[in-house]
């Protein structure tokens, strides 16, 4: 499963004609309109959740491309998040990201899933410019009209996720005309779906350029695999692409040596969002679990379970968890938006303690409720199915715990003895 490190104005917003091929430098677009504001109260956020809830089970079921769903988020206009001052948008802050896909992974987290992808390349653009201007031009005219999904494609059958290191096998070799890539990508989430695939390559130097080459999804030579079969996020399109002799322009690809290669800390600031909306796949279980409470009667009881303190004892566990969940994230959030330089190592631990703490929210309910928590017809069963998913998002926890101890023990290690004087 891609993830970060490791998709009714028309075009006509954008003020000034689009610029001819190579005539903008990257990064230096024309002023254009303000986009169309996107209401991220939540209450808004609410309704769009409670639209993905309505489809989630069939999506589900059947593993087909979420459509409605996404449509949904692209009505909302929650696809256009993260679209930088410069091409008509706005900053998405650390805490809104929360706020978003904790909304949306409580409706659909195969949909969230989908959506945080498009709206972290936006982010990413933002940040870091790599798109030829006119052609990232046409993303955000083209994301007024239809959901423009994008998407890094990162992992491979046999690298695994290249946040572990490694290069490649993915390749992108240098032509007459402009770059040729070759190779089988695996877990790309959105696949059926993309507008634009991101598809992390390298050339075959000594020291290869290394970088996301931008790739038409209606390019010749793109093969999608349903190879995604999975216990979790069903709907997320996760399947294997593999690219033979798939040519883009020489503009579309900005590889940087490979041993100039640095991690983005500050993309972790949005990126949490990715963690958070197993948040809201906790919350959905939560609210579940609460309801069936409140309607269960026995008749050895004769009264809703609810009542009992056993049930309130575990319906308060529940909440714990999700409150600690909840604080670490808005927490590590917030101290990107202040610029507490302790915010990125925060981060790194952020991810597994929100998973632990989503995943013992939704284990919990189940091992109260018994059978009818793992009966299909509740959503509960999938609930507890989606939220293990948050395990493999990177960081992953060990490599995560790694980080963290490695900076522990450094700190406190005591200083190298000075040589002594000759």
């Amino acid at each position: 499963m891609t993830a970060p490190s490791e998709v009714t104005a028309p075009s006509e917003v954008i003020a000034q004609p689009a610029a001819e091929a190579g005539s903008v430098p990257v990064g230096e677009a024309v002023p254009v309109a303000p986009l169309p504001e996107v209401d991220i109260s939540d209450a808004a956020l609410a309704r769009v959740g409670a639209q993905l809830a309505a489809t989630a089970e069939e999506y589900d079921r059947s593993g087909e491309f979420p459509w409605k769903g996404v449509q949904a988020v692209h009505d909302a206009g929650l696809l256009r998040l993260g679209i930088d001052a410069r091409y008509g948008g706005r900053e998405l802050r650390p805490t809104d990201s929360i706020r978003v896909f904790t909304a949306l992974g409580k409706g659909d987290p195969s949909v969230a899933l989908v959506s945080a992808m498009t709206v972290f390349q936006h982010v990413l653009q933002a940040r870091d410019p790599f798109w030829p201007d006119e052609l990232y031009r046409k993303v955000v005219a083209d994301s007024l009209d239809r959901p423009v999904l994008l998407n890094a494609i990162r992992a491979e059958p046999e690298l695994g996720a290249p946040a572990r290191g490694g290069l490649p096998a993915t390749k992108i070799r240098r032509t007459a005309d402009g770059w040729v890539v070759n190779g089988h990508k695996g877990f790309a989430t959105s696949s059926e779906g993309l507008s634009y695939h991101l598809v992390w390559a390298a050339t075959e130097d000594d020291d290869p350029l290394l970088g996301h080459v931008i790739i038409p999804a209606d390019s010749p030579g793109i093969e999608i695999v349903r190879t995604w079969d999975h216990f979790g996020l069903r709907a997320s399109s996760t399947h294997d692409v593999i690219y033979t002799d798939v040519e883009v322009p020489a503009a579309n690809f900005r590889g940087l040596p490979a041993s100039a290669q640095a991690p983005d800390a500050g993309f972790a600031a949005v990126g949490i969002g990715a963690t958070a909306l197993y948040i809201g796949v906790a919350r959905a279980a939560q609210e579940f679990f609460v309801r069936f409470a409140n309607e269960r009667v026995p008749t050895s009881l004769g009264r809703p379970i609810a009542t009992t303190e056993r049930i309130q004892t575990i319906a308060g566990e529940i909440e714990a968890q999700l409150v600690a969940a909840e604080e670490i994230a808005f927490g590590v959030a917030r101290r990107f938006e202040e610029g507490a330089p302790q915010a990125a190592e925060r981060s790194i631990l952020a991810k597994p303690l929100i998973a632990r703490a989503a995943i013992t929210a939704v284990q919990t309910a189940v091992a109260a409720i018994g059978n009818p928590g793992l009966t299909r017809r509740n959503p509960l069963e999938r609930h507890l199915r989606d939220v293990h998913c948050v395990r493999v998002h990177p960081p992953q926890e060990d490599t995560a715990l790694l980080i963290a101890g490695r900076r522990v023990l450094a700190a406190a290690a005591p200083a190298a003895a000075a040589p002594a004087a000759g």
